[in-house]
């Protein structure tokens, strides 16, 4: 849906000609990074160019109208009613963003909202932050709010945690806000220092293959493998703060073998080996390297499905198949595992192929892949409006 679309239709639905605003914010990939040491990880990732779309006028009363498209689905809320309810599912990410505006003391009237997007759902491509950023994008120029977009999404992501009570990613918010089209990031979430480079791979396509393999309660994984990553740390360092995974290589684990119980030792030698990963795949982007950046990607899949333990048997038997065919430049595991995706780097004279080959994905595991073609693109922008 374009620009004039979801104005057209947000006129209709509310029955006004009052100046709007429409923004819009991408999804995201992470290539490498997506299972680092919390809230220090260092992150190779990209927008891709499927979006959440989002406009927003006034109203007169203080109600907050909330209308989605491609559901043909209505929520509402008020100014003193503003909470979480779990029925109200995808405008809880938008109440995200009023609530953050409502605090700063900008908004003390209702808005109407009316979004659409594309950006596939459930299966870590971020499209619930996506939501987020194009609502707090689309304020911003709204109310005119003073305020950097680096000190939006900072606030933005803590506003999750007190809203939703559930723990938030600031890289997310970071690479869907300042994305360039035909660049990866490198994202050190220990500073929030963000590096561009050149995608340099114009003769591949991207590939996101949904596995729809159902996921259910990971949170508890997830949270131990944290934990254990966490421990690990501390067992290396000693106790003496300030040191992360960075200060840290391979020669160490064999030093501190006897030190470190056999699942935390594995877990911690993950980071460090995808640590150096990133800066591998770095190089070989620039370099135009197809084997040590193919070599990097296929590296890190086997880590996480070996040593993480966070891969299933659906998934890695589609990295195993993209590993198999001629022309793919690279494949892995994307986002919090145990199901969701893949992504593939692959050749467009490969794709037939590749697609023949996913036919028995459906034989063994009963169901069929999703498969979406993406690009790189541009972070969240306003697209239209100046009330």
């Amino acid at each position: 849906m374009n620009t004039l679309e979801i104005g057209q239709i947000h006129r209709k639905e509310y029955g006004q000609s009052e100046p709007l605003v429409i923004a819009e914010a991408p999804g995201r990939v992470h290539l490498l990074g997506d299972h680092g040491e919390p809230r220090a990880g260092l992150f190779l990732s990209a927008a891709i160019d499927r979006y959440v779309r989002i406009a927003v006028s006034a109203r007169k009363d203080a109600s907050f109208r909330f209308y989605a498209v491609a559901l043909d689905e209505h929520k509402r809320a008020t100014l003193t009613n503003l909470k979480y309810k779990r029925e109200d599912r995808w405008s809880n990410y938008i109440k995200v963003a009023i609530q953050l505006f409502v605090r700063m003391g900008f908004i003390d009237k209702g808005l109407n909202f009316t979004i659409d997007g594309d950006v596939p759902q459930q299966i870590g491509l971020a499209s619930s932050t996506a939501v987020e950023i194009s609502t707090a994008v689309a304020l911003k120029k709204f109310f005119h709010a003073n305020i950097s977009n680096r000190d939006l999404v900072a606030k933005l992501a803590r506003m999750r945690e007190i809203f939703l009570g559930k723990s938030a990613s600031l890289v997310d918010y970071e690479i869907i806000m300042n994305a360039k089209k035909g660049c990866f990031m490198i994202f050190d979430e220990s500073v929030r220092d963000i590096r561009y480079i050149q995608a340099n791979l114009d003769e591949y396509k991207v590939l996101i293959l949904d596995s729809r393999v159902p996921r259910i309660d990971v949170e508890h994984e997830l949270r131990q493998r944290r934990h254990d990553i966490r421990k690990g740390l501390e067992i290396l360092s000693q106790h003496r703060p300030g040191l992360n995974f960075r200060n840290f290589t391979s020669a160490d684990f064999i030093e501190a073998d006897g030190n470190l119980p056999e699942t935390i030792r594995r877990r911690s030698f993950f980071v460090v080996q995808e640590l150096k990963r990133v800066s591998e795949v770095e190089e070989a982007i620039k370099k135009h390297d197809i084997q040590n950046f193919s070599r990097a990607l296929f590296h890190s899949h086997e880590g996480l499905r070996d040593l993480l333990e966070v891969s299933c048997p659906e998934i890695d038997w589609l990295v195993k198949r993209s590993q198999e065919t001629e022309g793919v430049a690279g494949s892995r595991m994307t986002g919090l595992g145990f199901g969701g995706c893949t992504f593939v780097f692959i050749k467009a004279n490969a794709i037939a192929n590749y697609q023949k080959r996913l036919e028995d994905y459906e034989r063994i595991f009963g169901f069929r892949p999703i498969i979406y073609e993406m690009d790189t693109a541009d972070g969240a922008r306003v697209l239209e409006g100046d009330p």
